[in-house]
């Protein structure tokens, strides 16, 4: 004899799973969903469905029929509409509502025993006092969407079943060891990150609502079915656990079971709580699981009387929720990021939380990587078909002796004094004569490290070998030479000594263990910060900068006559032009060498230390990501604070002075992340048990279980550029409409007719609001954009303070001034990147 047939609608989902496992011993169930579980239980097949959809329903009950006869002994009705704004969506009443009546018409064509709704208990109002119980006869007020769509289901179903009878499911919220009560998971994860809300609650703190465990509500449904014949043709029933444990008992349990602690919360009133969230939700842009809707329910309190359930199903629970906790918070220990993936939280937010290091550290203990001797046999593989670069190395040091002599260093020689010098120096003979010095040892010390460091023991010595290539970039300043062709030759085959040392051959001093793995992306993050696509665009304006400081030091050094400006004049300097105005100005004579060279050097180390290493390298080189930083970011404020001073303390401003200045602007967004990620690994590495300083210097293990390395630039060239331009940044509005603020704000004397004092204030808050939307470009960086409502302050207020304001400057700065902090306080759209624990930081 065959078995009865079951339907349920909804039966991918995690109660459409737990309640056909729970009827598949004695009933042949059939799953109706909007897609397949990506699980299927054996024996059970799903029929794709669309309830919005009247020839989709068709079609699928056409299949039903061609299954089963026609004969249906229950239908179990999961499938509905849900999400947490609290706003009416118009697809509730298309799912919900809609769906269950295109449904239920159609299944008056079969032989249907049975119709089983999933109902709410929210569909009834509160507890009129704690210790009332609300049971099946109850008022009927559902005061959100959700529980709204279920009401009026409940009565279309009453008022459209026909002659098949009808099963109201009014469920409490439903739990297992897992959690997967979203509003449960919500306040353990508050509380297990220890994020300020978890401290705070709205209204009466004594009050709660009961739920309902996962196999509870298994029997529950199978007794449902298993009587189908013994029901009323319409029976409702309220189903759930009588405890109602209070929001305040929660948060003491599920605070001694995380930390160990007596956990406190503080009462808000609901208006404050409210204008907090507004704030963040409209103002500040942000996301938040407290919404607005859900502070004026906080403290509905139910208590509900299941003895109909017990009469007629003969049904209690078995469960209850404060003695489910301690496993559920075991297993959120055990694996937190399993255990916030399963609960439809962000993993990334708890990757490096203590656990997980836990486990790195043990994975440690036990590593199945590759072996050290595995890992120095790959090594010596890579140095063998490189051996021709420290060869090519050794070559230029023999060209770097020789140079002095083909470059003219030793001869005499006349030349005018440099523009920019500012202090006593050597005659033009004696200064050259002291490069070509330099010059003949630095070469001599390359040949000797490049060729001894081809040893394996000896291959440290490469590290010397790029510091004397450093050394020969910078010399040329230090000397002032004369000579344009020794100080161009200097810079290029310093870099190429660097490249040729420790970037093309292996570098020297990561360790074997930090070489071991392939895993390439921090604990929790959705990408690598360091693979080429993120670094490419860095290593390129890199160049811009260096060449556009290039052609000023050029100037500085009195190697060419004159510097294109085609905007700025020189004010009273005795100049073509504002940039050179701005070059061989006493700021700059004040720097011991050419500070556009020195420039010029910082940009060449930039572009260098960008191109060091691999994909893996925030974790196989930190000290080298960190120096990067500490390159490109002091590197943006020098270059932005001189911009700054030009109107105020030169007189002049310079064109190409502010495009270096961009340029340095433009890196620092790009720069963040990885020295975020950086230090976030040693962090987590220390917390794993590694030492600190050892990982520093010489990288560490992956902390991270086994990943497949990120695609880089073997990929299409549109996904390759679309990392270049927003991996780890992206561009709000409100920031980009900040920037032109700041540029606006630079120009005040021509738009509104400022004058100094008010003009260089103007200047001066322009350059700095410039540097801090863009440096919030970053998302890592995007909290520095609240810098900008002080700046917006000032701005409004410095008419009323400083001289040099007209009335449509005032006017005008006013406006500016709140506009700026106006847009300064959205966070603007997140993109789907994650950043580990550093995702809080993000508002």
């Amino acid at each position: 004899m065959s078995r009865p047939t079951v339907l349920i609608t909804g039966s991918s989902g995690f109660l459409g799973q737990a309640i056909a496992r729970g009827l598949m011993d004695r009933y042949q169930v059939v799953g109706l969903d909007v897609s397949r579980p990506k699980k299927p239980l054996s024996g059970i097949e799903t029929i794709e469905i669309d309830l919005t959809s009247d020839a989709i329903v068709a079609k699928a009950l056409d299949q039903v029929r061609a299954r089963t006869g026609g004969r249906i002994a229950s239908i179990i009705h999961l499938a509905a509409y849900y999400d947490t704004t609290g706003e009416d969506n118009p697809r509730y009443d298309a799912v919900t509502v809609q769906g269950t009546r295109r449904l239920l018409a159609a299944l008056q064509a079969f032989d249907t025993e049975q119709f089983v709704f999933s109902s709410t208990l929210l569909v009834h109002a509160p507890s009129s006092a704690k210790g009332r119980k609300i049971d099946e006869d109850s008022p009927i007020e559902p005061a959100w969407a959700y529980p709204q769509s279920k009401a009026k289901t409940e009565t279309l179903i009453l008022n459209e079943h026909g002659n098949i009878k009808v099963a109201i499911l009014r469920l409490a919220g439903v739990y297992d060891e897992d959690c997967r009560a979203a509003f449960i998971a919500q306040q353990i994860a508050r509380i297990f990150e220890r994020l300020p809300t978890a401290y705070l609650f709205t209204g009466d703190i004594t009050t709660g609502q009961p739920y309902l465990h996962k196999n509870d509500l298994v029997e529950a449904v199978v007794r449902v079915v298993d009587r189908r014949n013994d029901l009323a043709d319409e029976t409702t029933l309220l189903i759930g656990e009588e405890e109602t444990p209070s929001y305040d008992e929660m948060q003491r349990r599920i605070g001694q079971l995380v930390h160990g602690e007596r956990w406190r919360t503080m009462s808000l009133p609901k208006e404050m709580t409210k204008l907090g969230t507004w704030m963040q939700e409209k103002v500040l842009d942000q996301d938040t699981d407290i919404k607005s809707w859900m502070i004026e329910n906080a403290d509905d309190h139910y208590e509900i009387d299941t003895s109909r359930a017990r009469s007629l199903l003969g049904w209690k629970p078995r469960h209850s929720l404060t003695a489910t906790l301690p496993e559920m918070i075991r297993r959120l220990k055990v694996d937190p990021t399993d255990w916030y993936e399963t609960n439809k939280l962000h993993p990334a937010t708890v990757a490096a939380s203590e656990p997980e290091l836990d486990q790195a550290a043990e994975r440690l203990r036990q590593s199945v990587e590759p072996s050290k001797d595995e890992v120095e046999a790959e090594t010596e593989r890579h140095r063998a078909r490189t051996l021709w670069a420290p060869l090519t190395n050794a070559a230029i040091g023999l060209w770097l002796v020789a140079s002095p002599v083909t470059l003219g260093l030793f001869d005499p020689s006349a030349a005018p004094i440099p523009p920019a010098l500012g202090h006593e120096i050597a005659s033009p003979e004696t200064r050259d004569g002291r490069l070509g010095i330099s010059e003949i040892v630095s070469g001599v010390l390359v040949v000797a490290f490049a060729l001894i460091g081809m040893r394996r023991r000896w291959r440290w010595l490469q590290w010397l070998t790029a510091a004397v290539g450093i050394w020969v970039m910078f010399a040329p300043l230090v000397f002032w030479t004369t000579s344009a062709g020794a100080y161009a030759t200097d810079t290029l085959a310093g870099m190429l000594i660097v490249t040729l040392a420790v970037m093309v051959p292996p570098t020297p001093g990561i360790s074997r263990q930090a070489l071991a793995a392939d895993d390439d992306r921090p604990l929790g993050w959705t990408y690598s910060p360091s693979t080429f696509s993120q670094r490419l665009h860095i290593i390129a304006l890199a160049f811009v900068g260096l060449f556009v400081s290039r052609y000023l030091a050029a100037y500085q050094l009195g190697h060419i006559d004159g510097l294109w400006d085609p905007f700025f004049g020189p004010g009273d300097a005795a100049v073509a032009n504002g940039s050179e105005a701005v070059v061989t100005s006493w700021v700059s004579k004040r720097f011991p060498v050419a500070d556009a060279g020195f420039g010029a050097f910082a940009y060449a180390l930039d572009a260098l230390a960008g191109a060091i290493g691999d994909r893996r390298r925030w974790r196989t080189m930190p000290w080298m990501v960190i120096l990067f930083g500490l390159l490109v970011i002091p590197l943006g404020l020098v270059s932005v604070s001189f911009i700054i001073i030009q109107p105020p303390l030169i007189g002049a401003l310079c064109t190409l002075c502010i495009i270096q200045a961009a340029v340095t602007i433009v890196l620092i967004p790009y720069s963040i992340d990885e020295v975020l990620a950086s230090c976030q690994y040693l962090w987590g590495a220390k917390q794993a048990g590694q030492p600190f300083w050892r990982t520093f210097w010489r990288g560490g293990p992956a902390l991270s279980e086994k990943q497949a390395p990120t695609p880089d630039l073997d990929r299409p060239l549109s996904a390759v550029l679309r990392d270049i331009v927003t991996g780890g940044v992206n561009f709000p509005w409100t920031l980009v409409a900040s920037s032109f603020l700041g540029m606006l704000l630079m120009i005040t004397p021509l738009a509104f007719g400022t004058s100094p004092i008010l003009y260089f204030s103007d200047h001066i808050t322009g350059c700095l609001v410039i540097l801090v939307a863009v440096t919030a470009m970053a998302e890592v960086a995007r909290a520095a954009r609240f810098a900008n409502v002080a700046l917006g302050a000032w701005v409004a207020i410095s008419p009323f303070v400083l001289d040099g304001a007209t009335t449509t400057a005032t006017i005008a700065n006013v406006a500016t001034g709140v506009l700026l902090i106006g847009l300064s306080l959205p966070r603007g759209t997140r993109s789907a990147a994650h950043y580990g624990g550093w995702d809080h930081a993000i508002v």
